[in-house]
């Protein structure tokens, strides 16, 4: 049903780390790098190890994830009008990486590691809208028994 291959929109860069005696320091975005992209909050999580979150999408967020830890990333593309319709792709570890996900686009991602992944995410869009009085925007599959989106 989907074809592999990269999807029109998706943005990955490495996150450049400068290792100095006291440790590290990594810049997650620059303003100046963000193709006119703009975050409105932030959250960090946890994923335990071989645990998944999603799949879902969102009608209008964008999601700006920050991946520290070994997770595995899936992204379907899922916008009828897009070049790249019915794509998949997979990043088989994304640890160390930052990925724009549009809105349309199906993702999910699981740990794939025996240690915690720590996900940070600057999504373009309010949780549940200004002061958490709006519809959330989003589409969960994973409860769907029919969805196509499958982690494999």
């Amino acid at each position: 049903m989907f074809k592999i291959g990269e999807i029109d929109g998706v943005i990955i860069k490495k996150i450049i780390l400068h290792n100095d005696n006291r440790g590290w320091l990594a810049e997650l975005f620059r303003k100046d790098d963000l193709n006119n992209y703009g975050p409105m909050m932030s959250y960090i999580s946890v994923t335990k190890p071989g645990i998944a979150r999603g799949p879902h999408e969102h009608t209008y967020q964008t999601d700006y994830f920050c991946f520290l830890g070994k997770a595995r990333l899936f992204l379907w593309d899922n916008r009828k009008d897009s070049k790249t319709y019915m794509n998949k792709q997979v990043i088989e570890n994304a640890d160390g990486l930052t990925v724009i996900v549009p809105p349309g686009i199906v993702h999910a991602y699981k740990n794939i590691d025996t240690t915690d992944c720590l996900i940070v995410n600057f999504p373009d869009k309010l949780f549940a809208g200004w002061g958490k009085k709006e519809a959330i925007d989003e589409i969960r599959h994973e409860n769907m028994p029919e969805s196509p989106y499958r982690l494999e």
